[in-house]
């Protein structure tokens, strides 16, 4: 999840130390959302946090690339905006539109990737030189055809991202995914809860191809294991065992989702 600052009318002194301060009004109740294929909809539950102020919430799509969507995007949010009152809950909707061509030409044989966005918009203040900052979060959509959610679900005691392999070249590895699934990896390191290697970023290798993993391979020693995001959010280890340049997940150390 990414969030972005957004200032509207602000006053320069005390900048900095009021922002350090500042925290969402608007917050979603999931940091994912993968849309099965089967479905029309998929609710995400809104909350206004702010115990005095009603806030705007405005919603919108972008693709992989980070383009707003048109009106003929194969999904769309509803309601774009709405008001919540303080300490209240509302629902906003990531809807597909089957009838476009768009979707039609959404790939079968594979995810797509989406994201949505939430910007919180406060009311204008009747005071004048007010310092007013709204956050926006983005989080992924990942659209899952049909029969890849449905062969998700039954493969649930042995998730897809166990079929990830690693390719070492010098001090290198490469992340290679063969599923039709996006994989998301936000640690590596040498052992189970062992702190994260130098040089390592979080990435995300889309399906059926393959991504630099950072850091030095020696650092992961002869049992790497690294760190996925589930659907729901939680936070799964995987041990892999190496034969040659070659590692695969070791499925006898199989870790509970945090």
């Amino acid at each position: 999840m990414k969030r972005k600052i957004l200032l509207n009318v602000f006053t320069v002194t005390a900048l900095s130390i009021i922002a350090h301060s500042v925290s969402a009004a608007i917050s979603l109740d999931r940091t994912r959302v993968v849309f099965p294929g089967s479905e029309k909809s998929v609710s995400l539950t809104v909350s206004n946090q702010n115990t005095e102020l009603p806030y705007l919430a405005q919603g919108w799509l972008e693709d992989e690339q980070g383009e707003k969507l048109d009106n003929s995007s194969p999904l769309t949010v509803v309601p774009p905006v709405q008001r919540i009152e303080p300490k209240a809950e509302s629902q906003v909707k990531i809807q597909a539109l089957s009838s476009s061509e768009a979707f039609k030409r959404l790939p079968q044989d594979r995810e797509s990737l989406f994201y949505f966005n939430l910007r919180e918009i406060p009311p204008k203040s009747d005071k004048p030189n007010v310092l007013q900052i709204a956050l926006q979060t983005r989080i992924k959509i990942f659209y899952r055809p049909a029969a890849l959610a449905e062969a998700a679900a039954a493969q649930h005691a042995s998730p897809f991202q166990e079929k990830i392999t690693l390719s070492k070249s010098g001090d290198k590895y490469t992340v290679i995914n063969p599923t039709p699934y996006y994989v998301t990896l936000i640690g590596a390191s040498a052992k189970k809860e062992g702190d994260v290697i130098k040089g390592f970023d979080a990435l995300m290798v889309s399906p059926k191809s393959q991504s630099e993993l950072g850091g030095s391979a020696a650092a992961l020693g002869p049992t790497p294991v690294l760190v996925y995001v589930n659907d729901y959010g939680g936070q799964t280890a995987l041990t892999f065992k190496c034969s040659g340049n070659v590692c695969t997940v070791d499925t006898s150390k199989r870790a509970t989702p945090k």
